[in-house]
């Protein structure tokens, strides 16, 4: 229904795309600085990261990577090799700006004008402050925080990124996918009347398993294998959920809700690579208004697997992911659109080379502390309110900047030989 193009294509093509290039600068290599190119660096070397590399460096050949940061080297080395055969012009990484350990992501800011943050979750907001301190613009990936303490730290950053003119682009790329656009305006413009409810689901198979390797220390490992502990990822409703819950605050014109309530678990995953993450979670999130979004994630192997988001209305119903309404209205979307992974890149792009500022600030906090109170609520068994979650400065041990790789690991295996994990009606966090 929406046919993804390449950046080419997307340049040529016809009216839905004409309205995106009246914002593009046609004058794109004519930077403010003067030199004709953006050095571009990596904080991770996972997928992600690397994924969003070459999205930069498919918006031009003025975009070089420059540097590469991961707490492993051998990753660090891996992707590099992976992306010098797929971009051999751009890909300039020496060995001088390959960056190991915890403190690495250092080296990556000084050598970058633009960097991309695609790492453990946990370090997101740290590494986004540390690099709109020193004056360059950010990618930063989904989840923007796993706990409030860190959400704050993420406001703060994108709140100084304004007042440097520095751009801070969300991996919430659900923004920026043309189909999308036009289906949310419809909603507002009435199509589906008054919103009455919103169901949201990302049920699927775990994320990557690694195994912990013997020469690797206990702390080394958790980190190889970081979707699988909370003090690392923030879990699944952050992780996954957030890409949800940021399309229905969409939807919702961007209100929070009132509160909500979680019912999460463990109940098929046990084993030690599991960590101590829960392995399916439900969160009924509260409006004013009497709208409640009905929030669900799992990654269990062998269950039915469900990605989307269904916006049900006075005079309709709307498919979001498939860009479709149905009811009184009947529309779908059937323009040709860029991959939104790519194109928040483009934008980007097309930003600083027009010396204008894109900051997705606001919806990347809100969305993201909407998933951390939903997981919270979760861990807890306990109604958690906006109120309560914006006033609270918890977070989930030790705080980012307070890591080190010679410390002792946050949570250890009991005598059983797994991790202890959250416990509903138990556990107190905030």
């Amino acid at each position: 229904m929406k046919q993804p193009i390449n950046r080419r294509q997307f340049l040529k093509t016809t009216a839905a795309s004409a309205v995106a290039l009246s914002a593009l600068d046609i004058s794109r290599y004519a930077h403010a600085a003067g030199s004709g190119v953006f050095k571009v660096g990596m904080i991770g070397a996972g997928g992600r990261a690397a994924g969003a590399a070459m999205d930069a460096m498919n918006t031009g050949p003025d975009v070089r990577l420059v540097a590469i940061h991961d707490v492993f080297m051998d990753r660090v080395k891996g992707k590099l090799d992976v992306l010098k055969k797929a971009k051999p012009d751009q890909v300039q990484v020496d060995d001088a700006h390959c960056f190991d350990g915890l403190d690495g992501y250092k080296g990556v800011i000084e050598a970058s004008d633009v960097v991309l943050i695609a790492n453990a979750a946990k370090f997101h907001p740290l590494h986004t402050m540390a690099a709109i301190q020193a004056g360059k613009h950010v990618f930063c990936e989904k989840p923007h925080g796993i706990d409030p303490y860190g959400v704050k730290m993420l406001v703060k950053a994108c709140e100084l990124a304004k007042q440097k003119n520095l751009c801070v682009v969300s991996g919430l790329h659900s923004r920026y996918d043309l189909g999308y656009q036009e289906t949310i305006k419809r909603i507002h413009d009435g199509a589906i009347g008054d919103i009455v409810a919103v169901e949201e689901n990302f049920l699927r198979a775990p994320y990557g398993v690694y195994p912990p390797k013997p020469e690797r220390t206990e702390l080394q490992n958790q980190i190889a294998n970081q979707y699988h502990f909370t003090w690392l990822s923030g879990d699944d409703v952050p992780q996954s959920l957030v890409h949800n819950m940021d399309r229905a605050t969409w939807a919702m014109k961007e209100v929070a809700p009132l509160k909500c309530h979680g019912i999460g678990g463990r109940s098929s995953q046990f084993s030690a690579e599991f960590g101590n993450v829960f392995d399916h979670h439900s969160v009924i999130y509260h409006y004013e208004n009497g709208v409640r979004v009905y929030a669900f994630c799992r990654t269990q192997v062998g269950c039915y697997n469900e990605y989307s988001s269904l916006i049900l209305g006075t005079k309709g119903r709307c498919n979001l992911m498939r860009s479709r309404i149905e009811g009184e209205t009947n529309w779908r979307y059937e323009g040709k659109a860029p991959e939104a992974h790519f194109y928040e890149h483009v934008m980007l792009f097309e930003a600083l080379r027009k010396g204008k500022v894109i900051n997705n600030g606001d919806y990347m906090a809100k969305s993201t502390l909407m998933t951390v109170m939903g997981q919270i609520s979760c861990y807890t068994g306990k109604e958690i309110t906006w109120e309560q979650i914006n006033a609270s400065d918890f977070y989930f041990p030790p705080k980012p900047e307070d890591c080190r790789m010679d410390m002792e690991p946050p949570v250890k295996k009991g005598a059983d030989g797994s991790y202890p994990v959250y416990i509903p009606g138990v556990t107190k966090l905030i």
